[in-house]
């Protein structure tokens, strides 16, 4: 491994990349301490330490912190992190499905690409714009502003927020072209990991390994566990993420002249867990509108004492034995189904593979061959729904079993570790490939990593 590393450092251009990367990384942390004008951080710090974290409101900062790197817990220009630039690209992709005029620009190659992230950008400013406001109305109060600052307060602090996401946007736009790449992931991931170490101090200091221990606090067995359960996790999901069903594929002869060229036999992988993380994703996100919505109703006198609603608001909390955790794993496996639908186009891989002269042995091509990748992908998104499903409810079985608080168990297993697995497997495929491009070796002596490239 020492060996790879100061091979990497040995080529110039992939130096420079990885020290560009990790340049604008870091002034993305910088710029994380940078506050809004007019509000007190101090206050809001102890708002975000006292709030119930079980509460619908609660659970939607805790996983705002996840992806955004604990900028809710002040009033940060970084505060809405890139995540509405994330939403953005989704909605336009959702609408390309469903608009001509969107499909058509997605077909037109690298022009209609541009003109689709113009688009992109113009829909990010908007919704940070309404995410501003939203923020600036739940931090109003005059408990957050200086006094006689609440108008100056809300104009300023939706500038900055909507600048710096913005900002964080362009970061990622110049990793993609000047750095390693993949510059949106590299930054929601910084985010991720920038919370990690509060979460294994917070550990540390719930944990309590005298006889005479107080309840609550976490005991041998529950370390090893949350060892096991951590080891475990990250193993299945670089196993799920380097997973494929490897589809043959026979190329036709063709006679050109008096040689024959062709017949070569190659793979076509398909991923098994085709959605990444975006099934999970949308499902925490869904997840959280019916809890916002019943405390609305609460604020109404005929629903305030309702035994109805208190039934209901009951079986959506995150700690509920069975019906928060079965509506959670039904809505993975949709919302997995759903976006492989809306990306794996099996017509269009078919008439790829017939246009180039290639086929799948024992069928024929176009419509039979589209008709078997789809089925294919079908039963192999089944197992990769499940996967994300078991590891979508590991921080509420922790939380529940040990009684540890969810966000420590939120960043040991879960989506955010997934997210920084993915992220970290991609980025080193990335720098094997450029060592391996210079006859440089890579991270395996055997070759390439397994299942990086097909």
């Amino acid at each position: 491994m020492f060996n790879v590393v100061v091979n990497i450092f040995k080529i110039p251009d992939l130096r420079n990349k990885i020290l560009f990367t990790l340049a604008l990384l870091v002034i993305y942390r910088i710029g994380f301490h940078i506050s809004n004008p007019c509000f007190d951080n101090n206050a809001i710090k102890a708002q975000v330490q006292n709030r119930d974290t079980d509460s619908p409101l609660g659970r939607a900062a805790d996983m705002m912190n996840m992806f955004t790197g604990g900028t809710l817990s002040k009033s940060s220009l970084f505060g809405l992190g890139i995540m509405p630039y994330i939403t953005a690209s989704i909605i336009l992709m959702l609408l390309g499905e469903v608009i001509p005029a969107l499909r058509k620009l997605r077909q037109e190659g690298q022009s209609g690409h541009k003109k689709i992230q113009e688009y992109t950008r113009y829909l990010t400013v908007l919704i940070c714009i309404v995410q501003a406001l939203m923020y600036m109305r739940m931090l109003g109060g005059t408990d957050f502003v200086y006094t006689g600052m609440h108008g100056r307060a809300i104009i300023f602090g939706v500038i900055g927020m909507t600048a710096g996401t913005l900002f964080l946007m362009w970061l990622g736009e110049q990793i993609d072209e000047y750095g390693i790449g993949n510059g949106i992931s590299l930054i929601i991931m910084a985010g991720i990991l920038a919370r990690m170490p509060w979460a294994v101090r917070q550990l540390i200091n719930e944990m309590d390994f005298t006889v005479t221990a107080a309840a609550g606090k976490i005991g041998p067995a529950q370390v090893g566990f949350l060892i096991a359960a951590f080891v475990t996790v990250v193993a299945g999901a670089i196993l799920i993420t380097q997973g494929q069903r490897r589809i043959p594929i026979q190329q036709a002869k063709q006679m050109r002249g008096r040689r024959m060229y062709g017949g070569q036999r190659h793979y076509l992988p398909l991923r098994v867990n085709h959605g990444g993380v975006m099934p999970i994703i949308f499902a925490s996100s869904f997840m959280l509108f019916p809890p916002l919505l019943i405390s609305q109703l609460r604020h109404i006198p005929a629903f305030r004492d309702s035994a109805i609603i208190n039934t209901i608001e009951g079986a959506f909390r995150p700690g509920s034995a069975y019906t928060y955790n079965v509506l959670y794993m039904l809505l993975i496996f949709l919302f997995a189904y759903f976006w492989t639908t809306v990306q794996f186009q099996p017509k269009e891989m078919a008439k790829n593979l017939r246009d180039s002269g290639s086929f799948i042995p024992g069928l024929r091509p176009g419509r039979r061959t589209a008709e078997y990748l789809e089925t294919v992908m079908t039963r192999i998104t089944y197992f990769g729904a499940s996967f994300l499903a078991m590891i979508a409810i590991i921080p509420t079985l922790i939380m529940v079993l040990l009684h540890i608080d969810w966000i420590v168990a939120s960043f040991l297993g879960g989506t955010g570790l997934l997210i920084v697995v993915s992220v970290s497997l991609d980025l080193v495929q990335k720098i094997e490939a450029n060592l391996l491009m210079r006859s440089y070796e890579g991270f395996s002596s055997s070759g390439r990593i397994k299942g990086a490239y097909g």
